[in-house]
């Protein structure tokens, strides 16, 4: 149907130029609709060019906010051990409207929250959090992750604790 609104223009070639746009940019990772609209109205591509190929694209599934937010939402948990907020800000960053972003969101209680700082932890802070600096760096680290400051309190005294019984005393 978009096609056909262009073609009657001489609008056609312009856009087969913003679909091949857009699928070698799909082609690299997934964009959000405002990120891919973003690239494209870098270009010398018309508005209706870029709103035709996004529509067209959004009919074959290769254009999917929900789908572009659960799963942003799960690399960077696992990959990247982000807490909720920093999730949050960079779905927000991409364009991605609030309830899909609550949607994708919505698995991370506090004990997921606090299991997945607890793993930031262990891979990011070697010594015992004995000491205050220990503690400070590892509240450092979780906050910039974007852990809320309860949840950070709370990795922390568990990371101790788990620590603490590992190695007896002497």
């Amino acid at each position: 149907m978009a096609q056909q609104d262009l073609a009657g223009t001489g609008g056609a070639q312009e856009l087969d130029d913003a679909l091949a746009r857009c699928y070698r940019t799909l082609g690299g990772r997934d964009h959000s609709v405002a990120e891919l609209r973003e690239k494209l109205k870098r270009t010398i591509l018309g508005d209706g060019a870029i709103e035709a190929a996004i529509a067209i694209l959004s009919e074959q599934g290769y254009l999917d906010d929900a789908r572009y937010a659960r799963l942003m939402a799960e690399d960077r948990r696992k990959l990247d051990g982000w807490g909720a907020e920093r999730i949050r800000e960079r779905l927000v960053a991409a364009g991605i409207d609030r309830e899909l972003i609550d949607a994708a969101l919505a698995g991370h209680d506090h004990a997921s929250e606090l299991a997945a700082a607890v793993q930031v932890l262990e891979r990011r802070c070697a010594g015992s959090l004995g000491e205050d600096r220990e503690r400070a760096r590892a509240f450092a680290i979780l906050i910039r992750a974007g852990y809320d400051s309860e949840v950070a309190y709370d990795a922390i005294r568990a990371a101790a604790a788990s620590r603490a019984q590992a190695s007896p005393a002497r």
